[in-house]
């Protein structure tokens, strides 16, 4: 057992390079689990950065100064900043609250449906339709529980978020403006002879750059694209489920199907099975096939193709380790571990 050991980590990392890549990969994944919390700002910051010198790169291949592409830029990051923080988190804070105020009446109207289902079906007996009801119950409790825990720490909430508005700017600005030097700096650190993990480091940029633009994008247009017939069609809370919509695209499968619950009980609730209820369902399914069918293949046309149920792995892998930004990076994380393992330095069996 030992001398097969012995052998397989000769094979693995006898190269100086695979031992290089091992030390920055566990030295990355320590500082992530244990100072993620205190660095938060520091990597929003880094993917803001890295977002938008993707686009300042846009600029200089047409010839534009980079200190103009990166004040343009920039500048325009401040102004969408400013309208989420002034504009869009106030609607969606008073939508959530009044939904919140709105759900005894609906769970009222559900229970009432659920009372007259024996009456209409025999599939379902009045047992079976209190023990239902004491369940909507208690989960209403604990939305409830939820909710009241979350306003409690409002004031901390509010002081996050204004710390984070002056932080991350701040880094955002440095981080573009000196990128050249802090990844000069970060190199001088590196051995001389670090191809491989250039190497890995280029083709990891070129496709999680893809796809984090391309994620970025998809969230914008679909919130976008829900928000107007949404809001046309006079659906309750329209920018509050746009917003829910355009972010579930960051969970592979499984989001568009969670958020379809709200949008279906939304428009019942409101009013009931009717022509108004089938119109927002229509447009809402037609924005979600128009999302998998034109909108993924056009953005992720060069993301590298992984198996589904490689990219459900990965998003509950990676999600249970960071949360959200786990699930956000989920596919860019599995990429990199392919690439890693395509790529990683090895003794052949001649060798041995």
């Amino acid at each position: 057992m030992i001398k097969v050991i012995k052998k397989w980590f000769h094979r693995y990392f006898s190269d100086p390079q695979a031992v290089l890549l091992a030390i920055l990969l566990l030295s990355s994944f320590t500082v992530l689990m244990t100072m993620n919390q205190m660095l938060a700002p520091v990597l929003a910051s880094v993917v803001i950065a890295y977002l938008l010198d993707g686009v300042i790169k846009s600029f200089q291949q047409v010839h534009i100064p980079r200190f103009l592409a990166v004040f343009v830029v920039y500048s325009t990051f401040i102004t969408l900043l400013m309208f989420v923080i002034i504009v869009l988190l106030p609607l969606v804070y008073y939508q959530l609250t009044q939904l919140i105020q709105e759900l005894p009446s609906m769970v009222t109207k559900g229970h009432q449906l659920l009372k007259d289902l024996p009456g209409k079906t025999e599939l379902v007996s009045d047992a079976q339709v209190n023990e239902i009801i004491q369940s909507i119950n208690l989960r209403v409790q604990d939305i409830g529980n939820t909710i009241l825990s979350y306003s409690l720490s409002t004031i901390t909430a509010i002081i996050t978020l204004l710390i984070y508005s002056i932080l991350v700017p701040l880094l955002v600005f440095f981080f573009l403006k000196d990128k050249d030097k802090i990844l000069n700096w970060f190199i001088g650190f590196l051995p001389k002879d670090h191809t491989v993990a250039k190497k890995i480091g280029l083709e990891m940029d070129a496709q999680m750059g893809n796809y984090v633009r391309g994620k970025v994008y998809e969230i914008f247009l679909v919130g976008t694209f829900t928000y107007f017939p949404f809001a046309y069609l006079g659906l309750n809370f329209a920018s509050l489920l746009a917003v829910l919509v355009g972010l579930s695209v960051i969970i592979p499968y499984v989001g568009a199907v969670i958020i379809t619950i709200p949008v279906f009980l939304v428009a019942y609730f409101q009013w009931g099975i009717g022509t108004e209820f089938f119109w927002v369902m229509g447009a809402y399914f037609v924005i979600q096939a128009f999302d998998g069918n034109v909108l993924v293949p056009l953005l992720f046309s060069e993301a590298v193709n992984l198996h589904p149920v490689a990219i459900i792995v990965s998003v509950l892998v990676f999600g249970g380790i960071w949360g959200m930004w786990g699930i956000f990076f989920a596919i860019p994380l599995a990429t990199l571990v392919k690439a890693l393992l395509s790529a990683w330095p090895q003794v052949s069996l001649e060798e041995e």
